[in-house]
């Protein structure tokens, strides 16, 4: 038995065919628009008063590390300690990691970009001792800790500055 035109077709959801559930969607509230609308003159905002102003402090306006006269919390925490501002951050390379360089590569701070060890412009690459080294490599223009010296020594491999 076949019925026709009754069966419901159920389409694929889309971009196309996208739209809010219904009663979900309001039209927005358009304050000052004269007498007939509701919310004209005053827009619902009262007579005078600090909320009936622009920028006011209450909710949906002004300052919001405002905390209503008292002293802000900015203001009651001690203020302690010094920012170096030419503080240099390395980027840390693990021994471990040097063995995605192939074999006979020099290791220099391009290499290890070209590797994907380290990024271009965010402060030197240092190389430290975590983990063991699989080949000799010789390492050129780039800062090692000294438990990592100790084991690219090892490896038989050396340290150019």
């Amino acid at each position: 038995m076949t019925n026709t035109g009754t069966e419901s077709r159920t389409e694929k959801i889309g971009l196309h065919n996208l739209k809010p559930a219904p009663g979900s969607h309001r039209n927005r509230k358009r304050l000052g628009r004269g007498p007939g609308s509701g919310t004209g003159k005053t827009s619902g905002k009262g007579h005078k008063g600090i909320k009936a102003r622009a920028g006011h402090h209450g909710p949906g306006g002004g300052k919001p590390q405002f905390e209503g006269g008292q002293m802000p919390m900015t203001r009651r925490l001690p203020k302690r300690g010094f920012t170096n501002a030419f503080r240099v951050e390395s980027q840390v390379v693990s021994l471990e990691e040097l063995s995605r360089i192939p074999e006979g590569t020099e290791i220099t701070t391009e290499s290890l970009v070209e590797a994907g060890l380290i990024r271009s412009r965010k402060g030197p690459a240092k190389l430290l001792a975590n983990g063991e080294l699989s080949h000799a490599v010789t390492v050129r223009g780039v800062k090692v800790s000294a438990g990592a010296r100790e084991k690219i020594v090892a490896a038989g491999g050396r340290i150019e500055e």
